[in-house]
């Protein structure tokens, strides 16, 4: 029987511990875990803890503790998403996929063919529901440690805020991503649902980003960074 794994957003110890509020809820009411229950918790340090639950009741959930161990090892290549902000269910399942393949920081990229705005609240809103997205993304495939889901920007904010030793834009006509040397930190510009525009195009090649393209065929803006990252991971990270 698989072992319960969860995140917690505080830092643990050995010992004894109440859960947070979102926590106990979905541990009491949606699973309907029960005193004695196994857990195993980690909380993005790169530490894994195991215990037990001492009590589970309709507003607080206690655990017992009893065994600490180094967690899953970040990927060995560090690298930066940068993603074509896209809408719904498309930009979901690119921070979710792109967490499973060990990135290390996603920001949502604003771009001249960007189909959705997010502006104060709203943006805030989205960027809690990413970094969620990435956190249960976390607990199904092991990570140990929780990516980075920086607000929205502008492109060319990111383009000059961008520092990676090699730094990488999808276009479907350039040179294959197995041309490079392996970097010990990548960055991926990935278009919205539009695309890039070549002016947009340009100007990343102005800030040192090198257009690479993979395969034949133009994938769309939810499918590129599972690619990429996959090929990436295997070229010069932990695959």
């Amino acid at each position: 029987m698989r072992l319960s794994r969860f995140y917690i957003d505080a830092p643990l110890s050995l010992g004894e511990h109440e859960l947070p509020e979102a926590q106990a809820h979905y541990i009491g009411r949606v699973l309907r875990m029960a005193e004695g229950d196994a857990v195993q918790l980690f909380d993005g340090s790169g530490q894994e803890y195991r215990g037990a639950l001492l009590e589970v009741g309709k507003k607080r959930v206690r655990v017992q503790l009893d065994e600490a161990f180094a967690g899953q090892p970040p990927s060995s290549l560090e690298i930066h998403l940068g993603q074509g902000l896209s809408r719904g269910e498309r930009m979901d399942w690119a921070i979710q996929k792109a967490t499973e393949l060990g990135v290390s920081e996603i920001t949502p990229i604003i771009s001249e063919r960007c189909e959705v705005r997010l502006k104060d609240e709203r943006a805030e809103k989205r960027q809690a529901h990413w970094q969620q997205i990435a956190v249960s993304a976390c607990e199904q495939c092991g990570r140990s440690t929780v990516p980075v889901i920086h607000p929205p920007v502008l492109m060319a904010e990111w383009l000059k805020a961008c520092d990676a030793e090699l730094k990488l834009v999808l276009h479907p006509v350039a040179e294959p991503l197995v041309s490079h040397a392996k970097p010990a930190t990548l960055a991926f510009l990935i278009g919205p649902e539009g695309g890039l525009s070549d002016t947009e195009v340009s100007q990343a090649q102005a800030a040192g980003f090198h257009s690479a393209r993979l395969g034949p065929r133009v994938l769309r803006t939810e499918t590129a960074p599972v690619v990429a990252l996959a090929v990436a991971q295997q070229l010069w990270g932990d695959f």
